[in-house]
């Protein structure tokens, strides 16, 4: 079941009619059974491992806070690390690990052997797993309260707007509002549809409709033109973008119509001027929590040596590239990310002189234009590891990138399958997105202005939604969300 499902347009009255009609005191039952029917719409058989995995972190955290004892507290905190890691690199990096190392065998022996299993990956356990993490750390560092009741625990590592894809909850923010009276009244009911509408807008409207065009490059490398690269890749950072962060609108509409206020997980990324300003917008919730739970505990900046500070960077970042993907295309993802970071930091001195040196307004839109449109190439270069399907494809398609550019635009686009009206169609969506990030913050509370109000833009995105679905649902071509698989 996915948001852009029939079963989803289903189920979610029925969550409200439950949760609204049931006493506040025993809400959390049919919350809670709800968000477990959710996940188990994905993969029922592996239910057992959340369940496990939220019983294990809430009796370790019970004895964290009660016991007296630094050895047994750091124990059960390691303990805590040990299931929940060790559950998530079984399943997500046994196989990737397994062909790996049978790679390298190969490479000795002339014969490569197969060490893999037939695993199914769990829907969302990167998600889960992390925000069991950091409810077992943050008690460990005395920041939260145990929660004693495990009802309430369950939920909030279950609670289904964010349980497969985020945003990764903190304790701090969602525990508390699990125990809150919610009302259904029209403001939250209102702004929540509203969010919803924008989410349903980018994963509809945009990113599948961009996916077809992306997929017909990355999908056949061998024969992929060097500006249907291009293409495919900008579109690609559009497509990902307007996938992720439309769940994320979703996920946060839903519970904002049922009283929930989740975190926000991106602001307008590429916008930003640097790098480290692009990670401070994108996927908000895990960068935070590497920035909280890794980066911190190394040291982060305020280290002896500059050396280290660098040193924590690439780990962050080449964990985050693990994270996303058991493949090694993530991995040099994160390192490029992270290289990016270290190298903006050696040059910055030497930037900035140059810059002085040559009168260059640093404080003008020239300037912050230019930084913008560097950012963004850097992060689209970046996204064609992301999105290739195998280090072989990635090869493929750089050398086709510096190589293939003697076939005439109109081949190109032809090769896409992407007409006149197809590309305007996609120019235009992405232009209404962009106008609907602009005008709307975090919790869909319009601008000043009351623009977006005024211009009943709503209205149409409704019937855009809806036109889209439908010959999406018709042509077999609505896909599911991208960052499901992580």
């Amino acid at each position: 079941m996915t948001f852009n499902s029939i079963e989803f347009i289903i189920f979610y009255p029925i969550v409200l009619l439950l949760n609204f009609i049931t006493p506040h005191k025993y809400r959390w039952i049919p919350l809670l059974a709800m968000s477990l029917w959710f996940y188990m719409s994905y993969s029922a058989e592996l239910i057992f491992l959340i369940v496990f995995t939220i019983l294990a972190s809430w009796i370790c955290s019970l004895i964290i806070e009660r016991s007296q004892s630094a050895f047994v507290r750091k124990l059960c905190l390691v303990i805590t690390l040990v299931v929940c890691l060790g559950i998530l690199a079984f399943f997500k990096y046994y196989n990737f690990l397994a062909d790996s190392a049978a790679g390298i065998v190969g490479l000795i022996s002339g014969t490569k052997p197969d060490f893999s299993l037939n695993l199914l990956l769990p829907v969302g356990i990167s998600f889960y797993t992390f925000q069991t993490l950091s409810y077992a750390i943050d008690v460990y560092r005395g920041d939260v309260k145990t929660e004693r009741h495990l009802g309430y625990y369950a939920l909030f590592v279950t609670f289904f707007p964010q349980l497969v894809a985020g945003p990764i909850e903190r304790p701090g923010n969602l525990m508390p509002q699990l125990k809150e009276p919610h009302r259904l009244n029209a403001a939250d009911a209102s702004k929540g549809a509203k969010k919803m509408l924008m989410g349903f807008f980018k994963k509809i409207v945009v990113a599948d409709l961009a996916a077809v065009y992306v997929n017909a490059i990355y999908n056949d490398p061998e024969n992929a033109p060097a500006l249907g690269i291009v293409i495919a890749t900008v579109l690609f950072a559009v497509q990902i973008y307007c996938d992720f962060s439309g769940y994320t609108d979703i996920a946060i509409g839903c519970a904002r119509i049922m009283g929930y206020r989740l975190m926000q997980n991106f602001d307008r990324p590429y916008t930003a001027r640097s790098i480290a300003e692009f990670w401070r917008r994108w996927h908000i919730s895990l960068s935070s929590w590497f920035k909280d739970y890794l980066y911190f505990p190394l040291g982060g900046s305020r280290c002896p040596k500059a050396w280290m500070n660098y040193r924590n960077l690439m780990i962050v970042f080449l964990v985050s590239g693990l994270w996303h993907g058991a493949n090694w295309t993530f991995v040099i993802w994160g390192f490029l990310h992270g290289a990016y970071q270290v190298v903006g930091k050696l040059t910055r001195k030497r930037r900035d002189a140059l810059y002085d040196k040559m009168g260059v307004n640093r404080e003008g839109k020239v300037y912050a234009w230019a930084q913008r449109i560097t950012t963004f190439i850097l992060v689209d270069f970046a996204w064609i590891f992301f999105r290739a399907n195998s280090t072989s494809d990635m090869g493929i398609l750089l050398r086709r990138l510096f190589t293939a550019w003697n076939i005439p635009p109109a081949e190109v686009f032809s090769h896409m399958g992407m007409t006149l009206v197809g590309g305007l169609t996609v120019v235009f969506a992405i232009l209404i997105m962009n106008q609907m990030d602009s005008l709307v913050n975090h919790y869909d509370e319009p601008d000043g202005s009351g623009a977006l109000v005024r211009r009943g833009v709503f209205v149409y995105l409704i019937w855009a939604i809806l036109f889209a679905w439908m010959i999406l649902l018709q042509s077999g071509s609505a896909g599911t969300f991208i960052y499901f698989q992580f």
